[in-house]
């Protein structure tokens, strides 16, 4: 297998793989879902499995507690995403919504493996993409496990100023995607093709 092929697989199921390692810890640790339950197998299906019916604060899986990492500044705290990056277009039908993130995944996953694909794997200019869009991919897989298997996504991070202004709630996945996004425009500005020197005059 070429390196950038085994560099796309291993850091995009890595992602994936932290991503949804995540989400199911917070789940265990700050919701009461998996209460009752005895086997990984249980819970594994509670939570890839949606609630039947929304309850209180409009959430789905109820949270037990939330955790301060530096008081007044961030905490881990259940939050769930109906809709997109921070929140957009949750207020669309499910019937509508569900479709659309479908169909800008594929399309996603399709301009990736193409840009991907161009790149030869072995020139240093290129790190920055060589790395930047194995997260990406794996930041919106992980996401999109959560919306195929239970309609919304789950966040638990939460920056925040005492409370008075905060950072909309994300997810391992959401953080990988902005690290390669960033990593894709420092590679455009790295890789930017440089005008054609004018001909010397004879």
């Amino acid at each position: 297998m070429p390196r950038k092929y085994a560099i796309l697989l291993a850091l995009t199921l890595g992602v994936i793989v932290l991503d949804q390692w995540t989400k199911y810890l917070v789940v265990r640790d700050l919701t009461t879902r998996f209460d009752g339950t005895t086997t990984l197998g249980q819970r594994l299906g509670a939570l890839y499995t949606p609630a039947e019916e929304v309850g209180r604060n409009g959430l789905h899986f109820q949270p037990r507690t939330h955790v301060e990492v530096v008081e007044d500044f961030f905490r881990l705290r259940y939050a769930e995403n109906p809709g997109a990056a921070w929140g957009m277009f949750r207020d669309l039908p499910p019937n509508v919504r569900g479709p659309l993130f479908n169909v800008v995944m594929l399309g996603a996953v399709v301009l990736i493996v193409f840009y991907f694909r161009k790149l030869t794997g072995t020139d240093p200019a290129e790190v920055w993409a060589l790395w930047g869009l194995p997260l990406v991919l794996g930041g919106a897989l992980g996401n999109f496990i959560d919306r195929v298997t239970r309609a919304f996504v789950i966040d638990f991070l939460e920056a925040h100023w005492y409370d008075k202004a905060a950072w909309p709630s994300f997810n391992v996945a959401d953080a990988a995607i902005c690290i390669g996004v960033g990593m894709l425009v420092v590679d455009g500005f790295v890789r930017k093709e440089k005008p054609a020197s004018a001909p010397a005059k004879a």
